[in-house]
């Protein structure tokens, strides 16, 4: 093999160790963009950004043609590109939240580290990783521990069935006693005597799902409970 062709296996490698990296972060965390789809986007980043280079000075140069060619042109097509396939996992719910973005960006991040090791950045591609899991694991962590209050809920969507209309406003003043922070109500008419009230609310990020189901339940005049945890 020659000394280019060792250098490519080389980035291609690293590229792959990078996007397992990213993979394994996001498998863990049983998100829709797992371990195969971070290593196929790193690599083949990576491949098109040797290629791109590659190719920029591939061609021969004398006096009567001399072709010129951008060494990043693919690589610039990348960035814009990926941004389809990160489209595909953000979601809107039902409940009008939107989920999936820091997936998406990861997506996107996997295609920078790809392109940065194709180029030759091979210490800036590594600390670029190092800085993404800190990012997204140690940040969120010391953020719930010591962070300000809003930084330290998360929002649970709820709908509950109430038999009385009289007894929403009730329900209401017992959620703010709990400490639960409304963010929206919506009401709507069902029948003559059930009527439909949709929360969305803010918790401390420690208080389980099913404790906020045990406390609403016991409210009077709720028929039933529906709860999402919507972080």
């Amino acid at each position: 093999m020659t000394q280019i062709e060792l250098d490519m296996l080389l980035k291609l490698g690293i590229s792959a160790i990078l996007g397992l990296v990213i993979g394994l972060e996001r498998e863990l965390k049983r998100k829709p963009v797992g371990l195969k789809t971070s290593l196929v986007i790193s690599i083949v980043s990576c491949l098109l950004t040797i290629v791109s280079i590659e190719s920029a000075y591939s061609f021969p140069h004398n006096d009567n043609i001399n072709i010129t060619m951008d060494p990043l042109r693919l690589a610039a097509q990348i960035v814009s590109g990926i941004g389809f396939l990160g489209a595909g996992v953000i979601l809107r719910r039902e409940n009008d939240s939107i989920s999936g973005l820091t997936t998406a960006a990861m997506i996107w991040g996997a295609a920078g580290i790809g392109i940065a090791v194709g180029a030759g950045f091979f210490t800036e591609a590594i600390v670029g990783v190092g800085l993404l899991i800190i990012s997204v694991e140690l940040i969120p962590f010391l953020m719930n521990l010591i962070g300000p209050k809003r930084l330290r809920e998360k929002e649970i969507s709820l709908q509950l069935n109430v038999t009385d209309k009289n007894n929403i406003a009730e329900i209401i003043i017992l959620m703010k006693e709990e400490d639960f922070s409304i963010k929206r109500v919506r009401i709507k008419d069902i029948a003559k005597d059930e009527h439909l009230v949709q929360f969305v609310i803010a918790v401390d990020s420690k208080l389980k799902t099913t404790d906020v189901y045990y406390t609403i339940s016991k409210y009077h005049g709720i028929k039933s409970v529906e709860i999402e945890s919507m972080g």
